[in-house]
């Protein structure tokens, strides 16, 4: 087990390397700037001390370096569109907020996912199976931003039950939380019910799940005891890959609801070329997937002592 997580935070560590060249390279490479002068009409004077000020004065290969050893110390530079505080301030200030909506959102999304996957495999081929098999249909394949503009016209506009946006943390009612919260855990929750049903039932087929009822098990302690914790797995796989999108923020969520959160500054860091925060959004998501990852392989462990770590 050791061997392993050392093996893994090693190519971790190489696969942020390689994400910072590529995201490096990508900006640079797109027509434009920060202070170009269709966006910033300045002197010359004072655009040059600007590019200087930044450091985008110089050599590509040496504002890497600089960027990246910066970076090892903790410093990921200023944001340019947001002068007055750093990177590490700006996601500071920001990403307690999307962390907050996509835990919640994670949360609400396996309880309802599982349980109506389970619910759909034990009543399999009935009406209610058909109906939890819909939703999941429904939940992946509407966008999330149509799914809110949905949730706004029926619970917000026309029944009026809850705001049209806003944020407990940020001065708004606790209310709030419940739209984007239910938009941003359909879709995973979808996923999580269609794959727990189809596991279930596969494992509900097999020859030991017939010999525990044989051997006069009760439906509650076969389902619960050895047909789910059999079928975690897949799920366990189609869930981590959700976690990262969740607790980075999403943009069209974020912006509907008007939620002060890091998602909104994923697109407009790229409009703005605001380069250190592309640098440090890119970086972050890099390490949340290469941590996902690393934690789903332990969980496999936990689920099933038949899978080994090597």
């Amino acid at each position: 087990m050791v061997r392993y997580l050392i093996g893994r935070v090693i190519g971790l560590i190489i696969v942020l390397f390689i994400v910072s060249i590529i995201a490096f390279l990508m900006m640079h490479s797109v027509p434009g700037g920060p202070f170009d002068e269709e966006k910033n009409p300045l002197p010359p004077a004072a655009k040059a001390n600007i590019l200087k000020k930044y450091g985008l004065d110089k050599p590509l290969y040496e504002q890497y370096y600089l960027y990246m050893s910066n970076a090892i110390h903790g410093d990921f530079g200023t944001s340019f569109q947001s002068p007055t505080e750093t990177v590490t301030d700006l996601i500071a200030r920001t990403w307690p907020v999307s962390i907050q909506l996509g835990l919640m959102a994670i949360v609400l999304a396996f309880v309802t996912g599982l349980t109506a996957g389970i619910v759909a495999a034990i009543k399999q081929n009935t009406w209610i199976d058909y109906v939890v098999t819909f939703i999941s249909t429904l939940g992946i394949t509407v966008p999330n931003f149509v799914i809110a503009l949905w949730l706004l016209l029926i619970f917000s506009i026309q029944l009026n039950w809850v705001p049209t946006g806003g944020w407990p943390t940020e001065g708004g009612e606790w209310t709030t939380a419940i739209l984007p919260v239910i938009t941003l855990a359909l879709g995973p929750s979808a996923l999580v019910a269609r794959y727990t049903r189809s596991s279930m039932v596969e494992v509900i087929r097999s020859e030991y799940i017939r010999t525990a009822r044989a051997k006069g098990l009760g439906e509650r302690v076969v389902i619960m005891r050895h047909t789910l914790k059999n079928a975690l797995i897949p799920m366990i796989t189609i869930l981590a890959p959700q976690v990262p999108n969740l607790i980075t923020g999403t943009i069209f969520v974020e912006v509907i609801f008007r939620i002060p959160g890091l998602g909104k500054f994923f697109v407009s860091s790229i409009y703005l070329r605001d380069y250190p925060m592309i640098m440090a959004t890119m970086l972050l998501v890099a390490l949340l997937w290469s941590v996902t990852f690393l934690l789903s392989d332990i969980l496999y462990t936990v689920v099933d002592p038949r899978v080994r770590l090597s």
